[in-house]
């Protein structure tokens, strides 16, 4: 690691991502799957956004969420997986200091936004479900825009401070980070700096930003659970519940991909890098999936789009 007396971050001028360790004969291989995956992100992602913004149908607050979230997918999914893709044909693999500390900005921004786009679509699916007459002045355009722009907020005040504690930091004689993108635990790693105030506000921040998400999505859902068994008729019920369990399967994913990565043992470095790839890239690939194949009125929106298509042809 080097001398622990070594320079601070002022010194370092570029940090080398080690990546995912293979053998070199996989490298390609590597790539070649990092490019089909995010292929299917951008395509799937551009698709959602293209229908939601195009077909008047979908003019409604649940779909401007929606919409914000494909956003979301794709910005952070393109934050980190390109520089990935060029490190592993590459044999330097580095990424210069601005453009680390631009990386784990975004990366957190759009990340902690997105845990706040979920709670609002909860909040969007409480009010329809539980106060239908009331839909219409509770979730007005000026409201969803204002939820949407508070997530944004939240997810920059966050990333700022995670950026602040993180790069105020001296860094030893090493400037290799053992992943494929500049994470603030990785970075810790090669700090020469007592890193306890750094944990402790990383700690808070998942703290602030978990709790009041998680707290939202479950006490909406207990609600909505709650005002969809009194629905007398079993069709009834269905469509209720129908209209809710793609957004709970866009939030068991992000969940579960998260709490894989950040309770991964930091002993298992390689098996933290397999439980990032699925939130980069699994994820956003298959929320629009979820939506697309769970969703009548996506569907519908689709079928119409590829028949002006046909027509045209």
């Amino acid at each position: 690691m080097g001398d622990k007396g070594g320079g601070n971050h002022s010194d370092v001028t570029d940090f080398i991502l080690v990546g995912i360790r293979v053998r070199p004969e996989l490298h390609s291989l590597l790539f070649l799957l990092f490019l089909i995956i995010y292929g299917m992100v951008l395509l799937g992602n551009l698709t959602m956004i293209g229908i939601i913004v195009t077909d008047p149908r979908l003019n409604t607050p649940m779909y401007f969420f929606l919409g914000n979230l494909s956003v979301i997918d794709l910005s952070y999914s393109t934050v980190i997986v390109p520089k990935a893709m060029v490190n592993i044909l590459s044999q330097k693999k580095t990424i210069s200091f601005a453009g680390c500390v631009a990386q784990l900005f975004l990366y957190a921004l759009f990340m902690v936004t997105e845990a706040f786009v979920l709670a609002a679509m909860a909040y969007d699916r409480f009010i329809a479900i539980c106060n239908p007459l009331l839909y219409s002045v509770r979730m007005s355009r000026s409201v969803c825009i204002q939820l949407v722009a508070g997530s944004y907020l939240c997810g920059w005040v966050s990333s700022i401070l995670q950026i602040s504690v993180t790069f105020s930091m001296s860094f030893c004689a090493s400037r290799v980070i053992d992943h494929f993108y500049c994470d603030s635990n990785p970075i810790e790693k090669i700090s020469c700096s007592n890193i306890f105030i750094n944990k402790m506000v990383s700690l808070s921040l998942a703290v602030l930003i978990i709790l009041p998400t998680i707290i939202v999505i479950v006490v909406s859902y207990m609600y909505i659970v709650s005002t969809v068994l009194k629905i007398r008729s079993s069709e009834g019920r269905k469509k209720a519940f129908s209209t809710c369990s793609s957004h709970l399967g866009v939030v068991s994913l992000l969940y579960g991909t998260v709490s894989f990565v950040y309770l991964t043992p930091p002993n298992n470095p390689e098996l933290r890098k397999v439980a990032s790839v699925c939130y980069i890239l699994f994820t956003p690939m298959l929320n629009p999936l979820i939506y697309s194949l769970r969703n009548k009125d996506v569907k519908d929106a689709m079928k119409k789009v590829l028949w002006k298509k046909k027509v045209l042809l």
